[in-house]
């Protein structure tokens, strides 16, 4: 469990430390999703009583998706 938790939390501020000057904007929301996905999943996963490992995975899957997808939107509208 406390493996797991540091792993994430290592894996959270190298997302955060790299730039993200150079990404679209749906490289952005996929990157900022997963990581939010990541941490609410771990910690919903934890307070149920459930693996944190596996609600961080579904949380950076469906995270990674969801901002995925509004970056994608965002990108369109704002492109002319």
């Amino acid at each position: 469990m406390k493996k797991m938790a540091g792993i994430v939390l290592l894996a959270v501020i190298f997302a955060g430390s790299v730039g993200c000057t150079n990404m679209s904007r749906t490289q952005q929301g996929v990157a900022s999703g997963a990581a939010l996905g990541a941490l609410g999943g771990a910690g919903v996963a934890a307070l149920s009583g459930g693996s944190a490992g596996w609600g961080a995975l579904a949380g950076a899957g469906a995270g990674a998706l969801a901002g995925g997808i509004l970056g994608h939107s965002q990108e369109r509208n704002h492109s002319y």
